[in-house]
């Protein structure tokens, strides 16, 4: 303990200081969450490129673990990644969709053409 009472000058002077001055300063409650893009790879998981929407999926849900550890950058990080594999899923997706209905729709469909037929019955005894 010290001899001298502390005086409210000295209160004063340690309250002006940029140190003592927390106001202007962010803390991690003030930090907005980063965006994991989660919704955006469940709907690429509907698209058929399985592997790609899966790495999507995966991306958003360690972008989430990362924010939930205290890795801000790391969470921005991962969002991003999932965003773009996400969105290419779903161009992906969309593709191999199109791609398909073009060949199933511009292929020549065989006609079949019903000509009177003729059934013969033959009977054959066997001895």
């Amino acid at each position: 303990m010290s001899q001298y009472a502390p005086s409210s000058d000295f209160k004063r002077a340690l309250d002006s200081s940029p140190e003592a001055n927390t106001e202007d300063d962010k803390t991690e409650e003030d930090v907005p969450t980063p965006k994991s893009y989660l919704w955006l790879a469940v709907v690429s998981c509907f698209c058929p490129a399985y592997p790609i929407n899966i790495v999507a999926f995966v991306f958003s849900i360690m972008s989430m673990n990362s924010y939930n550890d205290g890795d801000i950058e790391g969470s921005r990080r991962l969002g991003r990644n999932a965003k773009w594999v996400a969105i290419a899923s779903i161009i992906i997706g969309l593709l191999i969709i199109g791609i398909t209905c073009a060949v199933h729709f511009a292929r020549k469909k065989p006609v079949l053409r019903v000509k009177s037929m003729q059934i013969c019955w033959s009977m054959s005894i066997v001895i």
